[in-house]
């Protein structure tokens, strides 16, 4: 969409195109459009993305408190579960959040958190969703298939947050009480294949598989 519009300005169009880990700028290509988007997101492949050599079965995902409400804290599922082996789980550890979304709260609680193909099995029945909405729902469920009219994700979601176990069952969610959960009992444990994850949602963790 970006490049589309970009072909329609009558003046020359220089990108500069900042790559950034944690705090440092790890690169700055300045130039033509496509070269210097290539450029940045190819550095950005390298810097911003964990290459996982197996893939986990369970994740404590840590959504720090700069995401307040859900809508955004989405970020820890849907950037670790390309790293979840199918059957596996991510925990959203967010003891903090108290709310699914200040704005979209309504539709959310209405539709509950499903996998694209459960919404397209029956369009007609969401359509009057916003299509923002249903992304952020598929975001949050991950992916999976329909087995006829059964849904099949192919991650489980559990949330350990301030929402209750009543409204984690309506939104299609596993829940689980955040002051149970001890973090040291979660790190350095990937090659069990369980993996901690603070301040998750600013680097994507990939299986290389």
């Amino acid at each position: 969409m970006i490049h589309a519009a970009v072909r329609r300005l009558p003046t020359p169009v220089t990108l500069a195109a900042l790559v950034v880990t944690g705090h440092d700028l790890a690169g700055m290509f300045i130039g033509d459009l496509y070269e210097a988007w290539s450029l940045a997101a190819d550095l950005s492949a390298q810097r911003n993305i964990v290459w996982c050599e197996h893939p986990f079965q369970r994740v404590l995902s840590w959504a720090p408190p700069m995401y307040d409400e859900l809508w955004t804290a989405a970020k820890a599922m849907y950037k670790l579960e390309p790293a979840v082996a199918v059957g596996g789980e991510v925990i959203i550890y967010a003891p903090h959040l108290d709310v699914v979304s200040h704005v979209h709260g309504r539709y959310i609680y209405e539709v509950g958190y499903h996998i694209l193909p459960y919404f397209l099995h029956d369009w007609e029945r969401f359509r009057h969703v916003p299509l923002g909405v249903l992304a952020h729902s598929t975001h949050v469920r991950g992916s999976g298939v329909m087995d006829g009219d059964i849904e099949k994700p192919n991650v489980k979601v559990t949330l350990a947050s301030k929402i209750s176990p009543e409204d984690c069952a309506r939104l299609n969610l596993g829940y689980m009480n955040p002051a149970e959960i001890d973090i040291t009992a979660w790190q350095n444990r990937e090659d069990e294949g369980i993996l901690y994850v603070p301040r998750a949602g600013e680097v994507l963790y990939r299986f290389k598989g």
